[in-house]
Formats: structure tokens, C-alpha cells, sequence
């Protein structure tokens, strides 16, 4: 028998869809809308509504929120919406009764592995005058999920102390996607799970993963020139739905399994001890720019949900570089925000996100940053987040770098200041060595002034967006012709340096020079107070064959192929031990600044360092606790060997060598208690291009 489906009045909160007595309650913000729709489907893949009801102002609205409670819905149907209102683009309005509409609170959507962004444009009916919209536009649609039956087994947050931290970025699908990863589950949640023993093992604690926001990979209509492959938007920076997770990264077994598959993910790494960090991108969305397609902001309220500029609305500001600006700091909006961050820590469990182009959320409805934003004071304020780790990437496209100057106390923030300091010092451009130490204490000069301490300091040498560590020592250039821009994308001023061939080279020499900085920069970052970040596969040296934007490249540039893993082990190697030492070093985590008294600089000849001029650094650190070792800092980016005289150790101590980024494997680095004494104690030679920590130990 048919289902009869009825209508009542319905409760305008939550927004979203809500299981109540034996039906599902519907919500939606629409200011502007004069008539609102809900469609239902019986069938997932279906392309015509079984249900339709109009929605009746006078009953089913209050204040801005349309409303419907259906009696008979049940779990597993699907949904849209549709809207009408003025269509007035110059004053900011773009209804069309006739456009699908998503709900912007959907838990999960369904048929996303075949969306056509094309016909979703206004432009679509000028392209293709006299024809109706196509009945495809109803492929991809909100679920109606099930109730909650996940069981957390008693889940909770791990909450690693920010000084304990190492944060490792990676991508969901880019992790395990390659047949050498093994993987029984390849490119999905369930996948990461798999890599666990080996995040375990490096010592990581946090894992901070590209989106995994619903997204429409297809969304590009370039061809790869070298291949004629279409490229497809591999990183996830256009989000559709904020609260969907990606359904791609599940199995699909079953619609909406992505919901099950994601928390299972979470409660497997908070079991093990590792937090999950979501990139997420609340800065612009998939809906580009006037030209691009109508998702749900839209049709919905265009005016309100995005920022327009006054003299034609018709237009978009665009501080995204993608085409359109969430209108973050509107009630409206910001409300929306804050709902969905608590939706990921409540019923998804995770431990904090990184907020990507986060100064857009400092912007007002006029696109001016002001001094205390609304959002990003509430998002710091929270009750709910007040446990999370909140980063920011202190910049956007907009003209605004707030790096050292982003507004709240809680908010640590992508250090893109460490990360060209360290570069240079490592390249070996002239005046780096002050830079170079302020970033290796935490980078004072951009966080004492307003209180901050080095945990608000992300440092990082690579990321996502730019050069892998090997390329960064491989390539002085981008090679970006892959993805169709001519190689006009991606930033051109990388700091980096290949030593004498562009790209991989049988060269012995190169390869030694090469390995060395790649250890160089693995052992700055984790002996730098601040929070370490590591970019996934930088510890076997992943390669992007030159491409420092490989955000459409679904393939093995992007990849990681897991026999460098075997072949690079010794590097596996290096970093575990390097983490260890970190740990084992609580001077090299403390949560505040080194004071005069804790860190002595000299230079080779053990008098007080050139600050203007050299290449090489000497820093001897002194614990506060006798108990801990004195550490020996020994930095040389030069091309040429270095002598230098050393600091005597304390009383009745010798130094030992902890690392030689010189030496051969395995007495690159040695494990705690197993370093041997330095050969001549009051002076050593280091390598050029090659550092040396040496720490204190008892004499026998």
C-alpha cells in the first residue's frame, strides 16, 4: 500500500530535517521567498518528485524560517526544495521556482557521483533558448537519514595538549587511493582507519585532513593538456554542503553510509589516541560567481548569504579568488556557521578544524575587516567549541595577512611567515640568520605584542598548497602545465632550489645534498617551539613531479605511492626518532617564550654571531630543570664545511650527538641513550649544508 503522506504546521527549529512522532519536520531560511516547495522522492535515483507540497505562508512560515511537519515521512526518502521571489539581480535577488534546491543543513546527499554543474546556471536557458530545465537538475538530493544508531562505544576526545601536538595533513582519498597502500578500502574513511599502526608508530597526534564538506569533483570543464584526461577538483575547496561529509570517501555501500563511515573513521583514531582537525572552507562555496550554478544560497537568498557590491549587486565580491564571499559576519550567516561547527563536535566527534582563507571571516557585510569580528569571537566563545583546536589561515585573497595579528587569543594560526624564513635560512639567502632563530623560539616578534605564546604558531615547511619537501628541493620552478593554466597557477616564489638538475637526477652528489635538506628542514621544524605540522608523505619524500597546485590532479601526482615508503625507510625512520626527541625534550615544548637566560647564540668561533651576514648559527639551550639535558644547536647552510667551537657542556658532562644530518643512516640520529660522545669535545666540524644537535650527558 502507497504511503499517504500529510502536512501540518510544523516547528520553524531546528533548520534542517527532524524526526518527530512518526514523521519529519522540515526548516528553512528564506527571507525574501514569496512561495516555497518541498519535493519528496520515494526513490534515491529518481528523477520526479512523489510528493509535492506548496508551502502556505500563513501556516507554515514564522519570521524568516518556512516550515512543514510530514506525517508518514520517513528515513530514507529524499528531498529538495524549490523558491520564488523576485528576480532582480541587480539588487541582489535570483529566484527561479523552477531551480532544485539542496538544503543547506542536508546530512547527507545522494547521486553526487554524477553531477552536471552546467545545467544548474542561470546561463543554461540563454545557451539552450526554448528548452525546459532538464529533470536531471533533481539527481542530486538531501537524505532523510536514519535514526541515530551509531554506536560510539563510549568515544571521546582525545585532547592532546597543544604543546604535545604534531599535526600531520593529509587527504582522505589521496592517502590510500594508490594500489601500493594496500588498502581494502582505498580513497575512503574506512581507509584512513587502515593507516593508523602507521601514524601510531611515526608518533603523530592529530590528523588535520583536507575537506571532506560535500563537493562536486566534476565541477572543472578543463581537459589535462598533456593527456586530454578531464581534470576535476581533487583538494575539495568548493564546498556544496557544510554538514554532508563527502560521499565519495565512503564505500557506497548504501545511501548515506557516508555518515556511519565517517564516525567509524573518528572513533577508530580517537581510540588510538589521535585527534581529527576538518579543514573547512567558509570563506566562498561552490556557487561561484554569476556565471556559476544555483545550489541552495541562491535560490534561497542570495542577498543575504553572500557579499555583493552596492553600485550592482548583480555581481559578487570576490575575496575567495573563487568567485564569490560568504556574507560571514550576517546573523543569518554566522548563525549558520556556528551550527554546523557544533554539528561536527557534537555528532561527529571531531577534536577542531582549520579555518581556510579565515580572514574573510573577520570581514563585515561592507568586505572591511574590523577589529573584533562577531564570528570569530563567537566561534572562540562557544560553550560547545571552547574545547577545540581553532586555526586560522591568517590570510585570504582579499589583500588582508593577518599572520601574528589575527584577532582572538584562542586562534593559533598558519605561520606562512616560518614557513619562508626557514626556506631562505636553508637556501642559503644572505641576512636570514635573525629571522631564522626568531622563527626557531616560536616567533615572538609576531605574537608577544598581543599575548599569544608559540602555540599559537603552526609552523609548517610545506603544505597542500605548494611544494612537496622533496620538490622543494628538486625544482627551483613550478611545472604546473598539467593543469591547463598555461602554468600561471601557483604561487611562482617557492624559496627553493634543486642543487643543479631541475627535477629527479641519478647524480649522486645532488641526491646527498638533497637528503640533507630535506633533513635540515624535518629537524628545524620539530626543534622550533610552536606546533609542528607535516605535510603527509613529506616523510618518504612524495613527489608532485614539480606541480606546487595540484588541486585538480586526481592521479599519481597527487597520490601517495607507498613504496617510497619502503625505499625512503630510513627517512621513515629519521622523522619517528626526530618526533621522539621532541617529546623527550619538554624545553623544545614549553608554552612560552625562551627567555634570555634559556638560549645562548654564538657563531663558529664561539663569540656572539654576525647578525647581518653568514650562514651558520650556533644556539645552546638551557633547561630550567637540571635533570633535562643541555641542548647543542648546530646550523649550517652554507654550501662549505664549518668549524665551530663549542660552549663547554655543564660540570661533570660531555656532549653527545643526538642528529648529524651529514652522517649515514642509522647514526643520522640516534635513539635516546644511545648517543654517542662527541669525538673532540670543544670543537666540531659540521658538513656544508648539514646540521648537528648535540645534548649533554653524565660523564661514564
Amino acid at each position: 500500500m502507497e504511503t499517504a503522506l500529510t502536512i501540518t504546521r510544523g516547528h520553524p527549529l531546528p533548520l534542517g530535517v527532524h524526526s518527530i512522532d512518526g514523521g519529519i519536520n522540515f526548516a528553512v531560511f528564506s527571507r525574501h521567498a514569496t512561495r516555497v516547495w518541498l519535493l519528496l522522492f520515494d526513490d534515491p535515483g529518481a528523477l520526479d518528485p512523489k510528493w509535492c507540497f506548496e508551502l502556505d505562508p500563513a501556516v507554515h512560515r514564522t519570521g524568516d524560517i518556512w516550515h512543514v511537519y510530514v506525517r508518514g515521512a520517513r528515513p530514507g526518502l529524499t528531498y529538495v526544495f524549490q523558491a520564488d521571489g523576485p528576480f532582480v539581480p541587480e539588487r541582489g535577488h535570483r529566484f527561479n521556482p523552477h531551480r532544485a534546491l539542496l538544503d543547506p543543513y542536508a546530512l547527507a546527499l545522494v547521486n553526487t557521483e554524477h553531477w552536471d554543474f552546467s545545467i544548474l546556471c542561470d546561463g543554461w536557458l540563454e545557451q539552450h533558448p526554448g528548452r525546459a530545465i532538464p529533470r536531471a537538475q533533481y539527481r542530486v538530493k538531501g537524505l532523510i537519514p536514519g535514526e541515530e544508531n551509531f554506536d560510539w562505544d563510549g568515544d571521546r576526545h582525545p585532547k592532546i595538549p597543544w604543546s604535545e601536538t604534531v599535526i600531520y595533513e593529509t587527504h582522505v582519498r589521496g592517502l590510500t587511493i594508490h594500489p601500493s597502500s594496500c588498502a581494502h578500502y582505498p580513497g575512503t574513511y574506512l581507509g584512513v582507519i587502515e593507516k593508523i599502526p602507521y601514524f601510531k608508530e611515526l608518533g603523530i597526534t592529530t590528523l588535520e585532513l583536507m575537506p571532506v564538506h560535500q563537493f562536486n569533483p566534476r565541477e572543472l570543464d578543463r581537459r589535462n593538456p598533456l593527456t586530454g584526461e578531464p581534470l576535476v577538483n581533487y583538494w575539495g575547496y568548493s564546498t556544496v554542503s557544510f554538514f554532508a561529509p563527502h560521499a565519495q570517501y565512503s564505500t557506497g555501500r548504501e545511501h548515506g553510509c557516508q555518515l556511519t563511515e565517517f564516525k567509524a573513521m573518528v572513533k577508530a583514531l580517537h581510540r588510538a589516541g589521535i585527534e581529527v582537525l576538518l579543514d573547512v572552507v567558509f570563506n566562498h562555496t561552490a556557487e561561484g560567481n554569476e556565471y556559476g550554478p544555483t545550489l541552495h544560497f541562491k535560490g534561497l537568498d542570495n542577498s543575504v548569504y553572500y557579499l555583493l557590491p552596492d553600485e550592482d549587486k548583480s555581481r559578487y565580491i570576490n575575496y575567495s579568488g573563487c568567485g564569490n564571499t560568504l556574507n560571514c559576519n550576517h546573523p543569518v550567516v554566522r548563525t549558520y556557521i556556528l551550527e554546523c561547527l557544533r554539528y561536527w563536535v557534537t555528532e561527529m566527534h571531531v577534536d577542531g578544524f582549520r579555518f581556510d582563507l579565515a580572514s574573510i571571516l573577520g570581514r563585515d557585510r561592507s568586505g572591511r575587516l574590523i577589529p573584533n569580528p562577531p564570528l570569530l569571537e563567537a566561534i572562540a566563545e562557544d560553550p560547545i567549541l571552547r574545547g577545540v583546536k581553532l586555526i586560522a589561515e591568517a590570510w585570504d585573497a582579499g589583500g588582508a595577512y593577518q599572520v601574528g595579528f589575527f584577532p582572538g587569543e584562542r586562534w593559533s594560526e598558519w605561520n606562512g611567515q616560518y614557513r619562508d624564513d626557514v626556506r631562505r635560512f636553508w637556501r642559503g639567502d644572505h641576512g636570514m640568520l635573525g629571522p631564522f632563530a626568531t622563527r626557531l623560539c616560536g616567533s615572538a616578534d609576531l605574537y608577544q605584542h598581543s599575548g599569544k605564546t608559540p602555540v599559537n604558531s603552526i609552523n609548517f615547511i610545506t603544505s597542500h598548497d605548494g611544494f612537496t619537501l622533496n620538490d622543494l628541493v628538486s625544482y627551483e620552478h613550478k611545472h604546473n602545465e598539467a593543469n591547463g593554466e598555461d602554468n600561471r597557477d601557483g604561487t611562482n616564489e617557492n624559496y627553493s632550489c634543486n642543487y643543479g638538475v631541475e627535477g629527479p637526477t641519478d647524480d649522486p652528489e645532488i641526491e646527498a645534498v638533497r637528503l640533507r635538506q630535506i633533513k635540515n628542514f624535518l629537524t628545524t621544524l620539530f626543534v622550533s617551539r610552536g606546533i609542528p605540522m607535516l605535510l603527509g608523505g613529506d616523510e618518504f619524500r612524495r613527489t608532485q613531479k614539480g606541480n606546487n597546485n595540484a588541486y585538480c590532479q586526481d592521479n599519481e601526482i597527487s597520490w601517495y605511492d607507498w613504496t617510497l615508503a619502503k625505499k625512503n625507510a630510513s627517512l621513515v625512520r629519521f622523522v619517528r626518532e626526530l618526533i621522539r626527541l621532541r617529546r623527550s625534550h619538554p624545553v623544545l615544548t614549553r608554552e612560552d617564550f625562551y627567555r634570555p637566560e634559556e638560549i645562548e647564540w654564538f657563531g663558529p668561533h664561539g663569540s656572539p654571531p654576525d647578525w647581518s651576514d653568514g650562514n651558520e648559527l650556533g644556539a645552546c639551550i638551557h633547561p630550567d630543570d637540571p635533570e633535562e639535558p643541555r641542548l647543542c644547536l648546530l646550523f649550517n647552510a652554507g654550501p662549505g664545511p664549518v668549524a665551530f667551537h663549542l660552549p663547554p657542556p655543564p660540570p661533570n658532562t660531555d656532549w653527545h650527538v643526538a642528529v648529524d644530518t651529514a652522517a649515514e643512516p642509522p647514526e643520522d640520529i640516534h635513539e635516546s641513550g644511545a648517543e654517542p660522545p662527541l669525538p673532540h669535545p670543544h670543537q666540531v666540524t659540521l658538513t656544508g649544508r648539514s646540521l648537528m644537535i648535540l645534548l649533554s650527558r653524565p660523564k661514564p
